[in-house]
Formats: C-alpha cells, structure tokens, sequence
C-alpha cells in the first residue's frame, strides 16, 4: 500500500474504530453504494483487527532489513540497538574508517522520509548544524547517505534517562523539576538565536545525566528532512514529530515556528508538573489526539493531579498528590495553559517570556500569565516580602510586650527563688528534727513525716503551690513505703490546695493526680484511681511535648489502673504513648524498661504465658544492659518472671527465679521493702503448689512479722498475709485457724483503705466455710463479696462469675438444685463471653455445673462434661488441680451405678495425689470424703 494510499484510509479507519459493530456495519454499507472499492479495502483491515488488534502497532514504512550489528552504514560500524521510533532506527556506532575513534548514537532514517534531494541538502545544512554548540544541547556531528542508499544522522552519545522518567523515578521536588526545565530553555533559546527551530521536542529528546545535567538530543533533524512537500504529514508513522508533543500548526500541516517549539516545552512542562499528558482520550487513537489537539483546552496541571488521588494507592500517596496540585494552583497553571495555548499568537513570545514567567514564579513576583490586578500583586508583593514584613512586625511586638515580659520576668524569678527556698527550709527542718522525741526515742520515718507535714502548714497561705508540691513528696514516701492509706490523705490535701489556687500549674495538676492514682490502684480502687485521673487526659495531651516525663508517668499509671478493671486494650496503648514518650524526647531507659514490664504483663493477663514471659526477660535484659545487674528494679522483674513460671507449673524454675529476687531485693532494698516481701509472698505460694504446706505457712508468717514491724497491725498488705494464712491453715485442714486468719483479714479491710481488697477476703471467707459443711454461712459472707464486686467491677465481671459459681456449689449442697442450677448458667454464661472457654474460672463453672447435672438425669453429658475437662493439658497447678477433681466428679457418679469400679477409681486418684502433695491438702480431703461415700 503505498503512502498516499494509506493517508486517505487512516482516517476512515479510525472513524470505524470509534462506532459499535452494528453501527459500524450500517456505515459500510452506505459507503459499498458511493465507493465500493474504498468499502472493501476498509472491511479488509477492519477484519485484520479482528485477529490481531496489534496489527497496526508497526509503522507502514519500515526499515531496511540490513541494520544489524557490525554492519557498516558509511563510516560506522553498528554495535547495539538503543531505540525505534516514527523516524527510524537509533543504534550505538563507533567511527570506523580510521579518521578518529568516537562513540556516537547512529540515527538509521526511515527511506520513505528522504527526497532525491536528501544527500545535497544534508551537505549544505550538516555545516550549520554543526555549529550548534551550547552545553545542554547534544551535537550534530555527521549526516550522509550510506551506499546502500540508508539515510543517518551521527550525534553525540548521551548517557542519560528522559527527563519525565527521571524526575517521576526519583520523586524528585517541584522546585528542582523547574531547574531542570530551565535548562532545557536555555537550550532552546540558544537554538532559536541561531534560526533553528527543533520541531520534535519531547521527553525521550530531553535526557538527564547522572550528573542532573540536561541533554537535548535531535536539533536541527527535522529541518535537514524539510521538503516542499511537507514531510510534515499527519496519520502515519512516518511524521517527522512526535504526535503527542505536537502543536495544532503543525497537525495541521501550518508553517513550523519557534511558537512551535514553545506549545512542545509546554507539553513537557505538563508532564513534569502533573506527571500526566495534558489530555484524557477514551481511545488512544491519532485522529483522537489530532483532534483534542487542535479543538480541545486541557484540564489544568492541578486538576488533573487532585483526579490523580483517587486512583493513589495509599493515603500517603494521596496526601502527597493534594500538597503537590496545591502548589501549582494560580501562577503554574496559567503558565502552563498559556504556552499550550492553540493559536501561537495567544502563547508566548519566545522561549525566553516563558522561562522568564516561571522565574518571576519562583522569586515571589506577578507573572505575565494572570491578570495584573491590584490584590494580586499586593499579595504576590506581601508573599516575596514575607520574611521582612514577618520581622518587622515581631520586631515591633517584641519592643511593646518587652516591658511586660521584664516585669513577668521579675515576678517568676522572685516567685520561683521564694519556692526553692520553702523547699529547702522544708529538708533542712526534717533533719533539724531527726533524733528529737517526746520519750528520747529516735524519730521514725513516719514521725518524721507528719513532723514535715506540720511544718508546711505555715506555707499554706504565703506559697500554696510549694506547699502543694511538699505535700507530693510527702505522699510518695508514704507510697515508697507502702503506706497507701496515709498517703492517700495527703493527698486529699493537696487537691484541696489546688483547688483553691487561681491558677495552679499544669505540671503540679498532672503530678498529683497520677500519685492519687497510684495510692488508689494500689489500695483496690482502680475505678476510684480513673475517675481521679481521666478528666485531666486532654491536658496531658496538649502537654506531653513540654511536660513529657509527667505525662509518660500520667499514661503508665492511668494504663495499670485500666488493666486493673480487665481493659487491656485501653491500657496497651497508654502504655506504649508512655513509652514513645520515654524513648524520645526523655531518653529514660528506666521508664521505657517499667512499660516493656507492664506491657508483658498484660499478655499474662490473657493466658499467654510464653509471651508474657518473653517480655518480662527482654525488660531485665535492656535494664541490665542500661544499668547494671543490681538496680532496684530487677526485684519486681524477676517476682514477675516467677510468677508466670509459678502459672506454667514449672515450681522449681519459679522457686528458683524468685529466691534470686528475693536475694537482691536484701541486698538492695532491705528486708522489710514492699518489693522484697511481695517477692517472699510469691515464694510462698510456689511452696503452696508444691504441697509443701508447712514451709508455705512459714514464709507467709516472716513476711507477716516484717509488715507488721514496718507497717503496723492493721495496714492493708498485712490482712493479705492474714488471707495467705488462713487459705494455708483450709488447705492443711484447720478450718479454725483457717477461719480466725480470714476474720482477721477481713477485720483490717473493713477498715479506711481496705475496701477494694475486702471482696477477695469475703469469697476465701465463704470457701472455707463451704468446705466445712456451714452454707449458710458461707452464703452470707458470700453474697456480701459479690455486691461488692458489682459495685467495683460491674455484674459482668469474671470475679462477680466465680462468687456466682461457688454460691452454686453451696446452694447445690443445701439441695437448692433450681437456684444452683441458675447460679453456675449465669457464672458460665459471663465467663464464656468474657475469659474465654478454657480460662480457669470458666472451666471450674462448667465443673461445678456438671457435677450438679450428674446428680440427676443428665449424667452422660455431665460424664462426657468431666472426661473433657479431665484431659486438658494447660500448664500450671491449678490446671492439674483442675483435671484431679474432673477425675474425682466422674468417679463419683460412677459410683452411683457401679460403686466398685467408682471407688478404684478414687482409691487410684488418691494414691496419685499423696506422691504429688505429701502434706495433703483441700483436694485429698475431698477426694478421701467421696471414698467413704462411695464406700
């Protein structure tokens, strides 16, 4: 087909591509009447589509099949292909005729492109060209007629990637994409100074170097391959420009100027701003593009990045395309549509006016693309000047506020200099007095304290804010100490204070709350501790940057407060806030180690031990690391270690780990620290699992001599040793002194500061009251336990359940069945939704509930309820505690049909039981009393 041939049915092709099949064949039709053979050649290619939709994806006119590499096209040798394009053939060649050795890239043309008169005008233009010669403009260095009649061009090899791909690939900034473009304006500028228009400007002729420098490639080739008769033609592959980077003129088939050449920069500058071309087509057809070209008005650069975001994979990218169309809105985008203006008059003058415009951009000035209205340069003018106007006008603020911040200046260093002085009289007295007694007896700590908190009172209306701040440190000490209760009051007298002062800073706000809530938490108040703490969260927020150690101790302690009433998730992400905090700006490696521990903490909340574990080693191991293997803190770090190894059964790992705690809490902290004596508590419960009663009632009994020595009778942490006791005295069996120790315990939380602690003490209270045959009793104390779990949890706690599930069992023994039977649902019910089906309380309620089942005419559901229970494999002795009574209840309603085999069974389970508790125990107790009723 030859060429003019194929100019008259590209279009017509086109145009059928666009129609449906039925409409497209309607079209056919009526043109078999005007013109069949047109018709026919038209259906020919239509039907070619149809197999191959590529098939017009190579040029009508190809190359010669001789370009190869070593093949020799005049004085070049070929050596590799680097390109193809509507033009031709690029290849890389090295001169090879011995005049000079040189790398270049050898332009094959297409030889549809050349006239008869190629080789003479290639001698009289190659002299000009060569003379182009500017740094970011690649030279022509050779052009020629090979032998075999192959048209080439020789320019200066260039390494480098299009300048589009370039700045998309290495995301590089706007303000450094329009450096880049200024150099390719230079480049041009200096083109057209010499009477040379380039006609094909696009990004694969703009090259970046790896040095950031600008190359452009190909000046001056169209004009070697002008001819009258206009080799400039539209809809083949034969153009001597790129379509896209075309303007309307020359679509057109119009006179080529250097305006030309400015619609071309305007298209790059398109892409480079919006990494888009300036049109959106439904088809990606010529006679499309030579259409929106000459008829269409681009979407703005802005706009057509704002369309981009929807498609951004992430909202980060998204963002990033909105910050990106923001900076364009007004002068780029009127600088961009104004060179891609469709008549040439409307664009700009030259090169250099648009190069110029994007100057007066960047420098902050009025650009000649907008109109020249008075606001707009007033606030263009206000923009360039913003530093200076900025600085005048704090120059002027500074000198009028400078009098006000002298004399605020003056009050602060007076106010602050009086306050370390109450701070330093408030020292010096506490140890003016140490050693000074009514009876002539040293002063203790405690003495020494109220004498301190005497001794404030007179700053209490002189310098209420560092009375306020005494009183903190008071109450601290008193929590150090593990005096929870008098802290507590000091505290309430600080908040007082606080209250009263007019403006009360917000470090002293912070402080105070988060010591009324630690004193609080630690007395069994943990709602009480939120309520004190919560209302100041928005505060804590707007100061974390300037108050970040107290707002790291605020988010640590309202975060153990909230995993005390079971809100894990709540308290995860106070405790990593708190540690963000502590790692960076504070850098306290003490802090950051106190929440990698709570934070393992809570994965034992939940049962995971493994990981729990994991994450109390990884804490010790940075505190080591940071501090050394004797800090104080490494105490409560290896209790908790042990007593994660204490829930996975390991005893002996645990006795171990903890004997080590309690071996550097005395060397550190002193025998009567809280730490040290919560560590001989653990101690004693690992003694308690292994069934060593004895030796478990002896530690709980040192420990017990040592708060009372520190604390006094009736302190809170002793009724817990008084609790500990009494549950050893049940497990050996003494339910008198079991009964006395749980009194006592309940005697001490009954008391101011015990309240939180009292549910615990009424539930042991009823347990063993239960196992002694006296229910109603036991339901009593039981029932008072539950209303104060209500109270302090809510009706859907876990510990509200287990009250639930062993008011069953000793409704059950009354034989209330109904009301028991009620019980254990309701306690199963909350404890499934809540802990999970295989947590411990959740198993015992659905023991418990089976037992009851067994008794009347469900007992192979109940039987299949107690093997199920009976072969479960989680760790710890309260597990194997767990499947030893799930053995016993099966046995026991064996015995109701069969009570041979039911009591071998027992008398098995009973001798397993005395090698693995030799001091017997509460469950041996029980299962020697379902013998002797089997019996």
């Amino acid at each position: 087909m030859d060429l003019d041939r194929w100019q008259r049915l590209s279009p017509l092709l086109d145009a059928l591509f666009e129609l449906e099949p039925v409409e497209r064949e309607r079209h056919l039709a009526e043109l078999r009447d005007t013109d069949p053979a047109l018709a026919a050649e038209l259906e020919e290619l239509v039907a070619l589509e149809k197999g191959s939709e590529h098939f017009l994806s190579e040029p009508v006119v190809s190359l010669a099949q001789s370009a190869r590499s070593g093949t020799m096209v005049g004085p070049y040798r070929l050596d590799l292909p680097l390109g193809e394009g509507g033009m031709g053939q690029v290849w890389s060649a090295a001169r090879a005729d011995g005049l000079y050795q040189r790398r270049v890239a050898l332009k094959l043309l297409r030889p549809g492109l050349a006239d008869p008169n190629l080789r003479l005008r290639f001698t009289r233009e190659r002299q000009i060209l060569a003379r182009l010669e500017h740094p970011h403009i690649a030279r022509l260095l050779d052009a020629g007629i090979s032998n075999d009649s192959q048209p080439y061009l020789a320019l200066e090899y260039v390494e480098g990637e299009p300048i589009t791909d370039y700045c998309r690939n290495r995301a590089v900034p706007l303000e450094a994409r329009l450096a880049l473009f200024h150099q390719v304006c230079e480049a041009v500028s200096h083109a057209h100074a010499n009477l040379i228009v380039h006609r094909d400007l696009k990004p694969s002729n703009i090259l970046v170097t790896p040095g950031g420098e600008v190359r452009l490639l190909d000046f001056g080739i169209a004009k070697l391959l002008d001819t009258d008769k206009t080799i400039e033609r539209t809809r083949t592959g034969v153009r001597a420009f790129t379509l896209h980077y075309a303007a309307p003129e020359q679509v057109r088939g119009e006179p080529v100027t250097t305006m030309t050449d400015v619609y071309s920069l305007g298209v790059v500058l398109y892409e480079l701003l919006a990494d888009t071309k300036p049109y959106r087509l439904k088809r990606q057809t010529d006679a499309e593009w030579e259409e929106a070209i000459v008829a269409h008005d681009p979407q703005r650069p802005s706009q057509a990045l704002m369309r981009a975001t929807a498609d951004a994979s992430t909202q980060h990218d998204a963002a990033g395309l909105r910050r990106r169309a923001r900076a364009l809105v007004g002068d780029l985008d009127n600088i961009t549509l104004k060179a891609l203006a469709k008549r040439p008059e409307q664009r700009y003058a030259s090169v250099e006016a648009l190069s110029l415009d994007l100057q007066r951009h960047q420098a902050g000035r009025p650009v000649q693309a907008r109109a020249q209205s008075v606001g707009y340069r007033i606030r263009k003018y206000v923009h360039r000047h913003r530093w200076a106007l900025a600085t005048g006008a704090l120059v002027a603020t500074v000198l009028i506020g400078a009098l006000g911040i002298v004399a605020w200046q003056a009050r602060e260093a007076v106010r602050e200099a009086a306050r370390a002085q109450a701070m330093q009289d408030f020292v010096i007295g506490l140890f003016e007095n140490a050693g000074i007694a009514a009876d002539g007896k040293p002063l203790s700590v405690e003495d020494l304290l109220r004498a301190g908190e005497e001794g404030g009172r007179g700053l209490s209306s002189r310098q209420p804010g560092a009375r306020a701040e005494i009183l903190g440190v008071i109450a601290r000490i008193h929590t150090s100490r593990g005096n929870y209760g008098a802290a507590l009051d000091v505290l309430r007298q600080q908040a007082a204070m606080i209250a009263a002062m007019p403006d009360p800073p917000s470090s002293l706000r912070l402080q105070a709350a988060t010591q009324t809530g630690r004193a609080q938490r630690l007395l069994g108040e943990s709602r009480q501790c939120i309520d004190t703490m919560q209302p100041l969260m928005d505060s804590a927020r707007r100061e974390q940057v300037q108050l970040a150690s107290q707002v790291a101790e605020y988010y640590s302690q309202l975060g153990r407060c909230r995993r005390a009433i079971g809100e894990s998730r709540t308290a995860r992400a106070l405790f990593e806030k708190s540690m963000a905090l502590r790692r960076d700006p504070l850098g306290d490696q003490i802090g950051v180690v106190e929440n990698m521990t709570d934070l393992a903490a809570l994965h034992s909340d939940v049962g995971e031990s493994q990981q729990a574990l994991q994450g109390f080693r990884d804490a010790l191991a940075q505190l080591r690391a940071s501090e050394g293997d004797k800090h104080p803190l490494a105490v409560d770090i290896l209790r908790s270690i042990g007593v994660v190894q204490r829930e996975q059964g390991d005893t002996d790992a645990a006795g171990k780990t903890l004997r080590e705690a309690i071996a550097l809490g005395m060397q550190q902290l002193g025998p009567r620290h809280p730490s040290t004596l919560s560590a001989r508590r653990q101690l004693a419960g690992v003694y308690l699992d292994q069934g060593r009663l004895l030796a478990a009632e002896d530690e709980f009994r040192e420990v017990q001599k040592s708060l009372i020595a520190r604390v006094g009778r009736d302190h809170i942490d002793v009724g817990g040793t008084w609790s500990s006791i009494g549950v050893v005295a049940w497990e050996r069996g003494d339910i008198a002194a079991a009964s006395t120790a749980l009194q006592e315990a309940i005697r001490i939380w009954r008391l101011p500061g015990g309240a939180g602690l009292l549910p615990g003490g009424l539930f042991n209270y009823g347990m063993v009251l239960h196992d002694a045959g006296r229910d109603a009793e036991a339901l009593q104390a039981l029932e008072e336990s539950r209303r104060l779990r209500v109270a302090q949890f809510g009706a859907q706690h876990s510990q509200v359940a287990d009250t639930d599930r062993l008011i069953g069992e000793c409704l059950a023994a009354q034989g209330r069945d109904v009301e028991a039977r009620l019980r254990l649902n309701q306690a199963v019910n909350i404890l499934r939704s809540g802990d999970g089906s295989n947590s411990l309380r959740t198993l015992r309620a659905e023991l418990s509930l089976a037992r009851l089942q067994a008794r009347g005419d469900e007992q192979p559901e109940a039987m299949l309820e107690f093997d199920r229970i009976g072969r479960l494999r989680q760790p710890g002795t309260e597990y194997r505690k767990l499947r030893w009574r799930a053995r016993a209840y099966s046995a026991e309603s064996t015995c109701r049909g069969d009570p041979g085999a039911g009591a071998g069974q027992l008398d098995a389970l009973a001798v397993e039981l005395q090698a693995a508790l030799p001091d017997g125990g509460a469950l041996p107790r029980e299962v020697a009393r379902l013998r002797e009723a089997c019996r």
